[in-house]
């Protein structure tokens, strides 16, 4: 009785296993192989043009993020890019997306239209980055800037979709950047270096008026560089190489800016100090001169008379004798040569005494 009792026992026990086992299975969500979703994440990707932003990529950018909040000397100075310049043609070219490759402005589109990124009002004279000042893709960007778009009806949604032509995306007509960055010393880490802090595309435009220059937003550039890291773009005519992405453009300051601004207590830019454009160009000429001296009063500068080496102390031991040799035989030629001894004049024999 006692074994039928503990067979008992035991198949109950393993039906309700099973049991509870059916249920979990039947609660989980369908898996789908690995396969599967690597297909999805890849048509993502080609339907976007930029790479998805992953947690490794949100660590580095984390990484990367130069805190100045305990710098004990910063200047924060606005530059303006013109992407007229050949020096800038990286960050403008392609116009419009060719195999792959966005410019700028095409990437940061790109990412507003999906939701990605918040863009703050451009004020003039100041910026805040905060959750007052966040504007609305549809509203301050698409109809500010008379950019054509469709709004299709999404079922189970309240809110349309926009539609927008690749080719009504202005692109080529945003030809001029204003980058805010910070030049900072790091008194912990002795380290003298510059933070871009954010970038604002300028839109031009031609109407009756002539042309116009609207800034469109401000974009902290934190909240893009994870996505422009991975953006490849080619820096030469002679070697069509992706070798740079637009993070590199930034970060080793291969750009050419024209400073307009720095922070100061009237709030003032530039032009409104020096109006004519030879002092503006002696004042920016100026600036830069301030932040490279500077630098150079931060570290100690060896001196370039003293020589260390001992081969040199003997090439340059050496030379100095030559210099000296070459020297003295010069004055020796230089110098009159001394008259000739005057000849005695013939007199009389004299006897000596020990004849006489």
């Amino acid at each position: 009785m006692k074994r039928l009792h503990y067979i008992l026992t035991l198949l109950s026990a393993l039906a309700l296993c099973g049991s509870l086992y059916a249920q979990n299975t039947n609660e989980q969500p369908e898996r789908r192989s690995p396969r599967a979703r690597t297909g999805e994440r890849e048509t993502v990707k080609k339907d976007t043009g930029l790479p998805e932003l992953t947690v490794r990529a949100q660590d580095m950018n984390e990484r990367l993020t130069q805190e100045i909040g305990n710098a004990r000397w910063i200047r924060t100075i606005y530059r303006e890019i013109d992407m007229t310049k050949e020096q800038n043609a990286p960050l403008y070219y392609p116009v419009r997306p060719l195999n792959h490759t966005m410019n700028l402005f095409s990437s940061i589109f790109q990412l507003l239209s999906e939701g990605k990124l918040p863009v703050y009002e451009y004020l003039d004279g100041y910026e805040v980055f905060d959750d007052e000042h966040i504007i609305d893709f549809k509203k301050d960007v698409l109809d500010r800037a008379y950019i054509y778009y469709e709004e299709v009806p999404v079922a189970g949604e309240a809110e349309p979709a926009l539609v927008i032509n690749e080719s009504d995306i202005p692109s080529a007509d945003v030809r001029a950047y204003y980058v805010k960055e910070a030049w900072y010393f790091d008194q912990n880490n002795s380290v003298f270096d510059v933070k871009t802090l954010a970038l604002c595309p300028i839109l031009t435009t031609t109407g009756d008026l002539g042309e116009q220059r609207l800034p469109l937003f401000w974009l902290p550039y934190e909240n893009i560089r994870p996505y422009i890291s991975n953006t490849l773009i080619m820096t030469s005519d002679i070697n069509n190489a992706k070798t740079f992405t637009i993070d590199d453009y930034f970060r080793r300051r291969m750009f050419d800016g024209e400073i307009i601004k720095t922070e100061n207590l009237l709030n003032k830019t530039l032009r409104e100090y020096y109006p004519e454009p030879d002092s503006l160009k002696l004042a920016q000429q100026e600036i830069e001169k301030q932040l490279e001296t500077f630098q150079q009063s931060l570290y100690w500068q060896p001196d370039s008379n003293r020589i260390t080496d001992p081969k040199e102390a003997k090439k340059a031991a050496k030379a100095a004798k030559r210099a000296a040799a070459s020297t003295s035989s010069s004055v020796k030629k230089d110098q009159p040569k001394a008259a000739p001894p005057a000849k005695a004049e013939k007199t009389s024999p004299v006897r000596s005494v020990r004849r006489r």
